[in-house]
Formats: C-alpha cells, structure tokens, sequence
C-alpha cells in the first residue's frame, strides 16, 4: 500500500474547504475541516493500535474496550465508520461523538465540543456526508504516513491557507511563519528550557521552537511548552495542533491571560526562560480595570492607558520572565514613540536595561494589518558588552512583494539573525545605541532616530545632462525646420 504523502494531504484537506464553500463564511472552515480530521485521525489510529493488540491477544474487549491499552480511547459511538453508516442527523451524531470522546479522554477536554456540527441551516446532511465521504478516502493510521509529522505539517499548511482565504479574521489566530521562524531563531530554545506563549493563537510559534530543536537534532521533547489563548475556538485548534505534533504534554490554558492568567502555580505566576508572542495590537478592552490591583504585581512600570494594551503583554512577559530569561515579542510602531503613560512605562523598562534590540520589520506582513511592525528583544540578563545599550535595527527594505501580503524571505531572515548576533554596526541598518543617546530623546525609540534610513539619491552625471539637453536641442530645430517647411508648402508665410 502507497503511503501517504504530504502534498497529496494537503491536496486532499484543502479539497475539503470546497465543500463548505457556499456554505458558511471562509474564516469558519478551520473549524469544521479540523474538527472532523482529528475525529478521522484518532478513529484510524485507535483501531491500528487494537489491531495490533489482537495479534498478541485474542481478546477483542481488552483490545477495543481497555482505555489504557491506547493512547487516546475512542468508544464505539465516536468511532469513524459508525459515523459513515449513518444518512441522518450527522450534526447530532457528530456532536455527539465529540462529546463522548472528550468524556473518555481528559486531555481533550473541551477541545472538540467547542465545535457545534449540528446546524443544519448551515451545515446540512447533504453537505457533511460529502466531507465524511470525502475523509472517508484516505486513512491515517501511523502506518499510513510517509513521515510521523505529517499531519502536523498538513495542519500548519491548512492554517496558514485558511488565514489567507479569512483575510482581516487571519490575523487573530495566525501569525506568518516566516517572522516566527525569525523571532525562534533569535531567541534560540535550547533543550530543557521552559517556552511560555501567552498569547498562543493556534500554536505556531510553540511549535517552530520544537522544530528549531529538531533541525538542530536535539531532543525536542525535552522541552516544556506553556501557552494561553482567550479565543475558545482558536485555543481548540491550538490545542489540536500541539496533539497532532505529538506533543501531548503541553499545557495550553484558556482564558485572558492580562485578566486571569493560568499559568500558575501555588499562587504564584510560573517563570519561563524564554517567552515569545505576538499579542493583538493595541487592544483596545485590554483589562485595565483590573491593572491596579493586579495579584502578581505586573505592572510595576505602570498601568498602560485603556485604549492601548501593548505594554499590558509586554509588562506580563518581563513578569514571567526567570531571572536569566529571554522574550520576544512583535509590537505596532506606536509602542515605540507614543507619550503619556507608555512613555513612562518605556522609561522604566529601559533603565532597569531590560530592552536589548528593537528590530524594524517590513510593511504589511500580517494578516488584516497593514500597519509596521517590530520586534522588542527583551533580555533579563544581557552580556556585558551589550549592558547599557539597545540594538536598532532597520528591516523594512529587505521583503518579497506579495499581491495581499508582503513575505520575509530565508535570505531576509538570516542578514537580521547575523546583524543581531554580531551587534555591529551596518550603515544605514543597523547599530548598537547608548541609553544616554536614548535618554537625550527623551526615551523615544522610533527606528530612524538612531538609523539614517534616507535613500541615497545616485550621483548626477553632468556631462551625461548636458549631452541629453543638446541632443534634446538638435530635435527640436529639426522639428522646428520641418513644420516651417511643410507649412510654406501650404503657402503660408513663415
């Protein structure tokens, strides 16, 4: 039998958003499209696994009834091909099988009934048995795949298409794959440390970390993963992501991580050595309300005002940093200049030398954001030659233009990786800046204040000009001649 291979998977899932197409709106497919390939995916694998079992037993109730013989258990009502000899109430049925494996599987709570298959306005019969048929066609047990992580990767290529396809909506769980390819690459996780995202989307940049390790052929499940999402459908998916990267041992929370973080313990927030995020942008319906009186004392800078969230996160993350520990986290411009209370709360971070680099991307990189964006590189424990000093960098001008939105390409990725790791100075790129430069602006960090970003004009070739004008001369006394004599030929006086 033919393995499965991943560009035929991926083929395959995406076929399956044109079923709903018509149906209901693009941003919604994720749901539905996930929903039903964990279902397919946890059905074929727990009847490899008993199959398995009855080589060595031939007994079918140890091998199709024993919870702890699988490593997800899947009772008879949620298993695939009950679902494929039904023809009525799908939704129902769907719903039901969700819920019946989230009781026999603690791990999944919650994560698939955050799903509602039974809507029949929006989701018919006629429609779902098509996408169970359609799933019905290739299999996904472990024996099926051409590598162990290709359902993962599939899951990671259907994210990134659905948040193309959603626009604006993209945004919210998905941030591009190649700023978090730079932003692992910059923080660099190692074996054994502790990974927190708190505002985890879908879980790319937790999993990037764990490929990050991978690439470098080191033990990537000797690494502890944390994460929170506020957003139960997206925290649903991430949560469907991190188990289809075989990475069960995750912790993703759910719920506001400024109003009720969840990742705690014994009252008191968890440290992490590196902590990574791309928060929503200036949120606007932040928390600020409950700021002032914070449990775990967040905002010793101060409290950032109600229509802009940004330093909220940014002060969490220097919360949950260990003392040693690291961030990294992707910023709107405004972070940098705006007054009033960020200004102060900017200060504070930047005498207490906790900001590294700030590093300037390129225009309209995310999705259903066109404004720039940068990158804070917070660091609780800077080397000696960079105490007192905050690394500028002007990335704007290296990108690949794209028709909705703009990419980092590898070679993009690598000249801001070795800029930042060399901390030189580049003209017109990048440079590393006293705090005393920065204290004379009066803590402003905006990029061309510290990088001369002016584009040089090219030199003017003078003899060049005057060659041109000449020519430019003799042109125009030919035309002049030649109407002159072609109106004396209709008699006219010239």
């Amino acid at each position: 039998m033919q393995k499965l291979g991943l560009e035929t998977l991926k083929s395959h899932l995406w076929e399956s958003a044109n079923i709903l197409r018509g149906h209901i709106d693009s941003s919604d497919y994720k749901n539905y499209i996930f929903g039903l390939l964990f279902l397919k995916r946890l059905s074929d694998v727990f009847n490899e696994e008993a199959e398995r079992l009855l080589k060595t037993t031939d007994n079918k109730k140890i091998a199709y009834e024993d919870p702890d013989e699988h490593e997800f258990f899947v009772p008879a009502k949620a298993q695939w091909k009950h679902l494929t000899s039904l023809t009525h109430n799908l939704g129902e049925a769907i719903n039901k099988a969700n819920d019946t494996l989230e009781e026999h599987n603690s791990v999944l709570e919650g994560v698939l009934s955050a799903i509602d298959f039974n809507d029949k306005t929006r989701l018919p019969d006629e429609t779902l048995a098509k996408l169970i048929i359609h799933f019905s066609k290739i299999r996904l047990r472990n024996e099926d795949l051409e590598e162990p992580d290709i359902l993962g990767r599939a899951y990671e290529y259907l994210i990134a298409q659905f948040a193309d396809d959603a626009g604006k909506k993209g945004g919210e769980f998905y941030t591009p794959k190649e700023v978090v390819s730079l932003l692992v690459e910059i923080l660099d996780p190692q074996e054994k440390m502790y990974v927190c995202d708190p505002t985890c989307g879908s879980g790319g940049m937790l999993i990037q970390c764990v490929h990050h390790l991978k690439c470098r052929g080191r033990n990537f499940k000797d690494i502890v993963l944390h994460g929170q999402e506020k957003n139960i459908g997206t925290w649903a998916i991430c949560k469907m992501n991190i188990l289809l990267h075989g990475l069960s041992g995750a912790r993703i929370e759910k719920g506001d991580t400024i109003r009720g973080p969840k990742l705690v313990q014994k009252g008191e927030l968890i440290r992490y050595d590196i902590v990574i995020a791309n928060p929503p942008f200036s949120l606007k319906n932040w928390g600020v309300e409950t700021a002032e009186t914070d449990p775990y004392g967040r905002f010793k800078f101060g409290i950032p005002p109600k229509s802009y969230g940004d330093f909220a996160f940014v002060q969490h993350m220097i919360a949950v940093l260990k003392p040693g520990g690291r961030a990294g986290v992707v910023l709107p411009h405004g972070i940098l200049f705006r007054g009033g209370s960020e200004g102060k709360i900017r200060q504070g971070i930047l005498e207490e030398d906790l900001l590294e680099a700030v590093i300037g991307l390129p225009p309209n990189l995310f999705y259903g954001a066109s404004i720039p964006a940068c990158l804070f590189i917070l660091n609780k424990k800077k080397a000696s030659e960079r105490k007192g000093k905050v690394f500028f960098l002007y990335g704007a001008r290296d990108f690949q233009e794209g028709k909705n939105q703009n990419k980092l390409r590898p070679e993009d990725i690598q000249k801001i990786v070795t800029a930042y790791k060399g901390y030189t100075t580049v003209e017109k790129y990048c440079r590393p800046v006293a705090l005393d430069e920065i204290r004379r602006n009066d803590y402003n960090l905006n990029i061309p204040r510290y990088i001369d970003i002016t584009e040089e004009e090219p030199p003017i070739d003078v003899q060049k000009t005057l060659d041109e004008l000449a020519e430019l001369k003799e042109v125009r006394a030919e035309a002049e001649e030649k109407v002159a004599n072609f109106m004396k030929e209709l008699g006219y006086k010239v």
